[in-house]
Parts: C-alpha cells; structure tokens; sequence
C-alpha cells in the first residue's frame, strides 16, 4: 500500500492514471525520459507532474509536451556543447548565471506559463533564508525550472520576493506531498539516489577535453571536467574537491530521500544507482535514458503481477 492507499497490482493492469514524482540527482535524471516512455508505452497515463532540479526540468518539457525534441537534443550533446553553454556569473554566490541554459531550452520548448500547461506541474525549490521548502505551480515554466535547478556553488541562486531560491533537493530530493490532492490511482516516485553499484570508474579523457587554457573558461572546462570524474594519482582513485563536493551533495540527498520516501511512500518506487552517472555526464544521455526504461520496466513487472 502506498500513498493513496490502494493495491497497486490490479491497478496497474488497468491503464491507471498516475501523479509522476522525478527527483533530482544531475545528469542520471535524464533516466526519467526511459522512466516516461515504459510509462506511455504501457498505456499509463501521467496526470500529474512534480519534479525537483533535473526532475522538474524534465517533468516540465514533459507537461509542455516537447520531451521528444528535448530528447533528440540531449542525446545530440557532447561536453564541449555543455561548456559553451555556461555563462559565467561575476558573482561570488554562483559559478553559472544558466541564463544561456534556460534560453536554449525556452527556444526548444516555448516560453510557457505552467497554469497554461496539459495537466497539473509543481517545480520545487528551497528557500535558503526560511529553509523551508517552495512548490512552484504558476508563472513561467523556466522561471519554476531555472529555481529549482540552482545547484549550489555552481548555479546562482534566484531572487524570490525577499529571499533566494536554490535547489530543491537540499530539503527534499523526491517530492511527493505536491501529489497528495490529486484524483489519480497512483503514486509513481523515481528515486535517483538509489543504492550505489559496483562498478569501474573511468577516468580516461579524450583529445577534445586536455584543455592547457590558463583563462577563466579554462578553468570552467577543467571544473565540469572534476565534477564528471576521478583524478587518477599514484596508481589510486583520488577525488578533487569539487568531486568530493558533488558527492557529499549525493550523499545528503540520497540520505534526505530515504527519510522522506520512508515518512510518505508512494504506491510505487523507482530507483536508479545514484553512482550510476556524475552530476555532469550529459553526454551519455542515450545510455542514462536506456537505464531508466530497463529499471522502469523491471520495476512495473514486479507489482503487475
């Protein structure tokens, strides 16, 4: 039983409509697209949205109906794609304006109003003055979006009223209370903070990514480059400080996710490894996007029956 109360089996062989919970964890998000597509092709149908940082990103193309062409164009993207898309802030607060981002992605996908969208979407964020959390469901979508994004260190944060918003995992990774009125069947949440697997890590660069550059974007290339690997020294596996940054971050919001999903459990869980990618490994968006799927999949298969 979960949080609406019902037997998910049955239901599941019915067709149901389902409240979509995507939560956040950088690049392994792209997981949600494999998520959406066993979803649609089992005929269930998303009636709602919530999503934080990647997942609001990603639930929101959904909910405007352009994950298709977000798609092709993720899977089209490389890392030097990525570095030309960062526009560097002046700002001690934030490494990224991401004004360049969220343009790119408004040409792609339209520059909409959530209360103009198909069916009911709520982006989270944090408030980082009131710590307390801030569920977005009116205005600009990429306004909701570019919030709840706000990676800290590396994006700057957004003024709202008279505080900031950052992003939404520092308070809750998988955020499900935003379902809880819906007048759906279930509750589907994707947990990208999952249990890590055993695997090889791989800190071979190619030709394209032995930046020399002394400047300021240099530094920004080799700082994308630390958050996606491992620095190898002495034979061993040891990790630069943003790395170890990016991991605590991990760590805290898989632990945060563990406790919340424990306190309001949806009917069902999705998990993905939260080793399963680095924060910034876009590139690998067709093998992400076939993990989601495959553990989607694995996952229904189990509570059909």
């Amino acid at each position: 039983m979960g949080s609406k109360g019902r037997t998910s089996i049955s239901i599941l062989n019915n067709k149901p409509r389902v409240s979509l919970v995507l939560g956040s964890g950088g690049a392994r998000g792209l997981a949600h697209i494999g998520v959406i597509h066993e979803l649609k092709e089992r005929e269930i149908t998303i009636a709602s949205v919530s999503g934080c940082s990647i997942g609001s990103l990603i639930g929101g193309v959904y909910a405007a109906g352009k994950l298709d062409e977000f798609e092709h164009w993720v899977r089209a993207i490389t890392k030097m794609d990525m570095v030309n898309l960062l526009d560097l802030s002046w700002a001690r607060h934030g490494l990224v304006k991401g004004d360049k981002i969220i343009g790119t992605l408004v040409e792609l996908v339209g520059d909409q109003l959530i209360e103009d969208l198909p069916i009911p979407y709520t982006a989270m964020a944090a408030d980082i003055q009131e710590e307390k959390e801030v569920w977005l469901n009116s205005g600009r979508l990429f306004d909701a979006i570019r919030a709840s994004i706000s990676l800290p260190l590396f994006f700057t944060p957004v003024a709202h009223k008279d505080s900031y918003l950052i992003d939404g995992g520092v308070l809750n990774p998988v955020p499900i209370a935003p379902t809880f009125g819906d007048d759906t069947d279930l509750t589907i949440a994707v947990n990208l903070g999952g249990r890590a697997v055993t695997r090889a890590v791989d800190t071979g660069k190619s030709e394209s990514e032995s930046v020399n550059d002394k400047s300021l974007r240099g530094r920004v290339e080799r700082f994308v480059r630390e958050l996606q690997t491992s620095d190898e020294k002495n034979g061993s596996d040891t990790l630069g400080a943003y790395a170890i940054a990016d991991q605590a971050f991990d760590a805290m919001q898989s632990t945060i996710a563990r406790h919340k999903l424990a306190a309001y459990p949806p009917d069902i869980i999705i998990e993905i490894a939260r080793n399963a990618c680095g924060t910034f490994d876009f590139d690998r968006a067709a093998e992400i996007i076939e993990l989601g799927r495959v553990t989607a999949a694995e996952c229904l298969d189990k509570h059909s029956g």
